[in-house]
C-alpha cells in the first residue's frame, strides 16, 4: 500500500474507502470515501494525478502535485445516471492536465462544454470552479509524502452569473459571496446563485 493510501486510511478509516479501478484505458483510478460530517457525505477523488508534476509558476512551486475531488451530499445516489457526470469530469480534468501539460490551481474555472450548458436536470450550474478545501478543510489538508506534498483541489459548480462576477471581480470576492451564503464544495442541487441579481457585479 502506498504512503498516500495509508494516510487516507488514517484520516477516514480503511472501511470507508473504495478504490474504483478504471474500465477505460487511459483513465485514472478513483477513490470513493464515505464520511460523516454533520450528515453522511461521499468524497470522490482522483487517484494518481499527484504523480504528475504540474508546470506551475515559481510562486506556486509547492503546489505542483494535486488530486481533485467532488464532495457529494447525503441525498445523492451515486449510481443514478444523472449524477455520473462527476466521474466523467474527474477523468476529463485529470487526463487534460497530463496530456496537455497544464496546471490547475485555486480559482481556475472550466465551462461545461462550449457554449456552456447545465450539468444535469437538477444541477443547473454551468461552470466548475477549483478551490482550496473549505467544507473539508480539516480533512483535506496537504499530505506530505516522502517525495512530494500533495494538495487537494475541491471542484465546485457555479452559475453563469457567478462566473461573470469572478471574471470581473476575481476569485477572492466571489468566494466571499459564496461563503456568506454558506456555499462550499459540498454540492447542492437546490442552491440558488450567491448574487442578488444577474448583473450585480457591475454595481459594486
Amino acid at each position: 500500500m502506498s504512503q498516500f493510501h495509508t494516510i487516507l486510511n488514517e484520516r477516514f478509516g480503511a472501511e470507508n474507502i473504495e478504490i474504483i479501478e478504471p474500465k477505460i484505458e487511459g483513465n485514472f483510478p478513483l477513490i470513493q470515501i464515505k464520511h460523516h460530517k454533520r450528515s453522511n457525505i461521499t468524497i470522490v477523488m482522483t487517484d494518481g494525478l499527484r504523480d504528475f508534476e504540474m508546470p506551475v509558476p515559481k510562486k506556486l512551486a509547492e503546489r505542483a502535485h494535486n488530486e481533485l475531488y467532488f464532495c457529494l451530499p447525503s441525498y445523492w445516489e451515486i449510481d443514478d445516471p444523472k449524477n455520473r457526470w462527476i466521474f466523467d469530469w474527474l477523468q476529463r480534468l485529470a487526463r487534460y492536465a497530463v496530456e496537455k501539460r497544464v496546471f490547475f490551481a485555486h480559482g481556475h474555472t472550466i465551462p461545461n462544454h462550449n457554449p456552456a450548458v447545465v450539468f444535469s436536470d437538477t444541477m443547473k450550474q454551468k461552470y466548475l470552479l477549483m478551490l482550496d478545501p473549505e467544507y473539508l478543510k480539516n480533512e483535506m489538508t496537504p499530505m506530505k509524502l516522502e517525495d512530494k506534498t500533495v494538495h487537494f483541489l475541491a471542484i465546485t459548480p457555479i452559475f453563469e452569473d457567478e462566473m461573470d462576477y469572478k471574471m470581473g471581480k476575481g476569485t477572492v470576492k466571489l468566494q466571499k459571496k459564496l461563503l456568506v451564503k454558506g456555499i462550499t464544495e459540498l454540492l447542492d442541487d437546490y442552491r440558488a446563485t450567491s448574487l442578488k441579481t444577474r448583473w450585480s457585479f457591475f454595481k459594486k
